[in-house]
């Protein structure tokens, strides 16, 4: 009998020990690797997120960058990290599906060497043209387009990325015969779009918005289903005449693979609570980017969706890196 109950005092000892240890989580700061340079789109989401996230966790969220080869870096560290929540990565469209069809010998495995947490926002980009250009709308930009086979040269920030996959898509959709221009970055081919060396581009909404508003840049449409805050007065792709074009980018949060469900679930909640949140919704809309929560499960049933559609874009616009 006094055997007995050592042993249900122990086990009773060990259960308690674990269901501590299992509401403890998380039991020290939050790194978030963002895996771009500080001062872009994603740096900007990271930051309206962070501060209510800690709020909702009870513990700091630290930043911290790890830039180069289009977030493969900042990939790298997020899937060697401990699996235990306290390691988590925030990602973009390339980073997720457009890097595994571009990367000949990519270091990791967006399905395999991550486990999907919450995605955030989805972000539609802007068809943008210089001002000299004569047309007034998609369809008219189109005919200009048609009228000079080859003539007409779209910027990006570089072979494979968003920028250069979406006018490829958009070619694919019209049989436009456009010339593709890739830059180091989004800046210089803005640049060059508003000085007139290229007449096209795909940029997000944020920086569109505020150019097309100085008459730098015009904006013809907007990649999403429907009309952007930002640009109300702007139509879609798809109110153009240019059915089923909707084409949009997406930022999300990962852990490594082995993270325990339990701490995958509680972040993902805590992402869910930090969306409701007013003021982070008004803030967001203002950056471009339409709050679109996705718990863990659906999120991994969106990026399994997603990676085929962008693995077809790639190869048909035929980027390629090593």
């Amino acid at each position: 009998m006094k055997l007995l109950r050592t042993w249900i005092t122990l086990a009773a000892g060990l259960a308690l020990s674990a269901a501590v240890h299992a509401q403890a989580f998380p039991s020290k700061p939050i790194r978030v690797v963002v895996g771009f340079p500080a001062g872009g789109p994603l740096d900007q989401h990271a930051r309206l997120l962070s501060d209510k996230l800690q709020a909702v966790l009870g513990q700091p969220v630290v930043l911290d960058y790890k830039a180069g080869a289009g977030g493969t870096v900042g990939a790298q560290d997020v899937m060697k990290a401990p699996p235990d929540g306290h390691t988590i990565m925030l990602a973009n469209t390339g980073v997720m599906v457009i890097n595994p069809g571009l990367y000949s010998r990519l270091p990791y495995s967006t399905l395999k060497d991550f486990v999907p947490i919450a995605r955030t926002a989805m972000q539609p980009l802007a068809l943008l043209v210089n001002p000299n250009v004569p047309a007034k709308s998609l369809k008219e930009f189109m005919d200009y387009a048609r009228a000079k086979p080859g003539q007409v040269n779209f910027g990006s920030a570089g072979n494979g990325g968003i920028s250069h996959l979406v006018p490829e898509m958009f070619k694919t959709a019209t049989g436009l015969f456009m010339v593709h221009i890739p830059y180091r970055g989004s800046a210089p081919a803005f640049t060059d779009l508003m000085g007139g060396q290229v007449q096209f581009m795909a940029e997000s909404i944020p920086q569109a918005a505020a150019y097309h508003k100085q008459g730098k840049v015009r904006a013809l449409a907007v990649t999403s289903k429907e009309r952007n805050p930002a640009l109300p007065d702007v139509p879609t792709v798809i109110e153009s005449g240019i059915k089923g074009f909707e084409v949009v980018g997406f930022y999300g949060f990962l852990a490594p693979a082995g993270t325990p469900k339990e701490a995958v679930n509680k972040l993902s909640e805590a992402f869910g609570q930090v969306l409701q949140m007013p003021d982070v919704r008004n803030r967001m809309v203002s950056q471009g980017a339409d709050p679109a929560f996705l718990g863990s499960e659906d999120f991994a049933k969106f990026l399994a969706s997603e990676m085929p559609r962008w693995a077809e874009a790639v190869k048909k616009s035929g980027a390629k890196l090593d």
